[in-house]
């Protein structure tokens, strides 16, 4: 452990590791805000603690069984000659989930048709947001630790990249959140990120990698340009 602190090698990979491990985290923050933005404050507040300390708790789970890991992607099936792994099962299961949750949400957006929000059915809201955060979370918890596997060889340079991660989507992901709520239209643009992540998904479980740079640039350049419709409409209802 000395050692790695005084390692410039060590340090660079730390760097570079929680960069990545945040980027890949847009993804779930993207899907918590989404999620959490169907039920009251207070509940939506808890919701979101809950599903990111799920998320570190994933994360560190998978970190302490690496040979199991490493072994997800060993071939589990074959179809017509491709190959499948448990990863791939994962990834094209947990993409294909993002899809229809994703569709089922602009459905209910485009119809107006957003249910029951009373007493009666808060909890159940509640129970069921957090069940599909427990989903999501284990589908880009197992393609993060992947990477941070091919990237790093010491688990405490992985934990630590992992811990400073969360702690950045934990600060990030309230903001995020309310700016969703309080916007609807950024809310569409959210559900057509998720869409987009989830085709990016199924197609890593059929082995054809959409460069992430691509879909990232993507939702950057939607998120900029939905970013100035705001700053547009908030200043034409100003007063003159």
């Amino acid at each position: 452990m000395i050692e790695l602190l005084s390692s410039p090698e060590a340090w660079a990979a730390l760097l570079t590791l929680t960069a990545l491990e945040i980027v890949l985290g847009i993804d779930n923050v993207i899907f918590l805000s989404v999620l959490v933005s169907r039920i009251p404050e207070p509940q939506a507040t808890r919701a979101r603690q809950i599903g990111l300390a799920l998320a570190l708790l994933f994360r560190l789970l998978l970190l302490s069984v690496l040979v199991w890991l490493i072994g997800l992607t060993a071939p589990v099936f074959s179809i017509a000659d491709k190959a499948f792994s448990w990863r791939d099962i994962i990834l094209i299961a947990g993409g294909l989930f993002l899809i229809a949750k994703a569709t089922h949400e602009i459905h209910a957006e485009v119809e107006a048709n957003h249910g029951e929000t009373q007493a009666s059915t808060a909890d159940r809201a509640f129970f069921w947001v957090i069940a599909q955060i427990v989903v999501v979370d284990l589908v880009f918890s197992i393609d993060s630790i992947i990477t941070a596997i091919g990237m790093a060889q010491d688990i405490e340079i992985m934990v630590a990249a992992v811990l400073i991660a969360m702690a950045v989507m934990y600060v990030s992901s309230g903001p995020v959140a309310r700016f969703v709520s309080e916007h609807p239209t950024t809310k569409m643009l959210a559900l057509a990120f998720l869409v987009l992540i989830g085709v990016a998904l199924v197609a890593d479980g059929f082995a054809f990698h959409i460069p992430r740079g691509y879909v990232y640039f993507a939702i950057l350049f939607s998120a900029a340009v939905e970013f100035f419709n705001v700053l547009a409409k908030r200043n034409r209802l100003k007063p003159r």
